[in-house]
Parts: structure tokens; sequence; C-alpha cells
């Protein structure tokens, strides 16, 4: 069935990206490997060994979420009572990456898991990131999402600041034409 309208070129399609292209085979060979890997262990040993190194893989994992959960809970709760930002760089989502790892079945992502619970580990995976943000962030051009989301405030006149976003009226648009009526509640 046809519409009518012409089908896009390739040439108007933007190009795949890395990550598109090779994300999804890189879980493949990961999973591929992940079996293959448990299928040796139980050959060389037994399926109970098996059974059980995942039954612990998954039991530390939980531990280790709950414990970056709290302690991620109490450094959000001392800053709230005490008026301060939440102090960055506690590792908590990097234990908590780590305990995910760790729950999840197979012998390489419980390495990893376990990798990313020491800490000299978490500060140089935790540096990296912020390279690559900040990177990132300087590519960054007008028109993109950071600047999509500008904020304003606008003071009403009890005193009150009205957080908003700022939307551009285009000229010739649908905007409405006449005074706006205030901002009352």
């Amino acid at each position: 069935m046809t519409t009518g309208a012409p089908t896009p070129s390739s040439a108007a399609r933007p190009p795949r990206s890395r990550l598109r292209t090779y994300l999804p085979l890189g879980i493949a060979a990961w999973l591929v490997l992940e079996i293959w890997l448990l299928t040796v262990v139980a050959g060389a040993s037994s399926g109970l060994t098996v059974f059980l190194l995942l039954l612990a893989g998954f039991v530390l994992g939980a531990v280790v979420i709950k414990r970056a959960g709290r302690r991620a809970f109490q450094n959000l709760s001392q800053a709230v009572q005490q008026g301060t930002a939440p102090a960055s760089g506690g590792g908590s989502g990097l234990m908590m990456l780590g305990g995910l790892l760790l729950m999840i079945p197979g012998l390489i992502s419980d390495v990893a898991g376990l990798l990313l619970l020491i800490p000299p580990v978490q500060k140089a995976l935790a540096r990296y990131a912020e390279r690559m943000v900040e990177r990132k962030l300087g590519k960054a051009v007008p028109g993109t999402l950071g600047d999509a989301f500008q904020q304003a405030r606008m003071r009403r006149p009890d005193g009150k600041v009205v957080q908003g976003e700022v939307i551009r009226d285009e000229p010739g648009g649908d905007a409405p034409q006449g005074p706006r009526p205030p901002l009352t509640s």
C-alpha cells in the first residue's frame, strides 16, 4: 500500500552512530561468552558448583546494592539537615552498578561487578566519566538539548519565586495577539 509520499533517500537519513551499530553485537557476544564460560566451568567442576557461584553472586549483589542505597540515602539526609548540597563522588552509583552486575547471572559480569567495588577503580572510572561529560558538553552547540530547557524566574506580587520554562514565540505563529492574563493561583 502506498501513500503517495516519496520515500526518503539514504542521503536524507542521518548516519548511524557507532554505538547503535556495535552495541547489539557487543551484547550478543557478551551473552555467548557468558554461556560458554558457564558451560566450561560446569564441565570442569559440576553444575552444582556453577549454581552456587551464581547464587552467591546474586546474594552479594543484593547486599552491595542495599548498602550503597542506604549510604546514598544517609548522605542525602545529612545534606538536607545541614542545608548543603549532597557530597558528590561518594561512589554509590558505581557501587550499585557493581551490585547489579553481580546479580546478573554470569561469571564475566561477576568479575566486572567485583572490579567496580574496588575504590581505586571507582575513582578512575568517575574521573574518566567526568572528563567525557565535560568534553561532550564543550562540543554542544546552541540549539541542542542543553539550550532547550532555559529556565526563568518570575516574581509574583506576593514575593514568591515561580520557576518556569522560557518558550519563545516565533513570528507568524499562532501566538496570542492580546495581553496575557496575570499569573495568579
